[in-house]
């Protein structure tokens, strides 16, 4: 199975993850070898599983983030990024842009 880096927002639980990724709360648990679900904290990096499929069509650009940075979270090609948003320079992204992730 594939994963992703995902950065842990505040406000988030590993329930709200899985269901947002379409995974489950125990392969997530196992893919980072937490011992406690409840104890997760807004800035720290986790691998979710995920297939093909259950990567979101869409990512909202935030503060910091990179077409590489947003590329190597969900396990996708830049170029393949650039090619679905026809993205004139690659380095110039804003936050609040909509990134398309998958063509479907």
């Amino acid at each position: 199975m594939t994963s992703i880096l995902y950065t842990v927002q505040p406000g988030n639980t590993l329930w709200g993850i899985a269901q947002y990724f379409g995974t489950t709360v125990e392969d997530i648990l196992r893919y980072n070898n937490i011992q406690n679900p409840d104890m997760i904290y807004p800035g720290q990096q986790i691998r979710v599983p995920v297939g093909m499929g259950n990567i979101p069509k869409w990512y909202v650009v935030r503060p910091g983030d990179t077409l590489f940075s947003i590329a190597q979270r969900y396990g996708l090609d830049v170029n393949d990024l650039i090619d679905n948003n026809n993205l004139a320079n690659p380095n110039v992204i804003y936050p609040g842009q909509l990134i398309m992730l998958r063509n479907m």
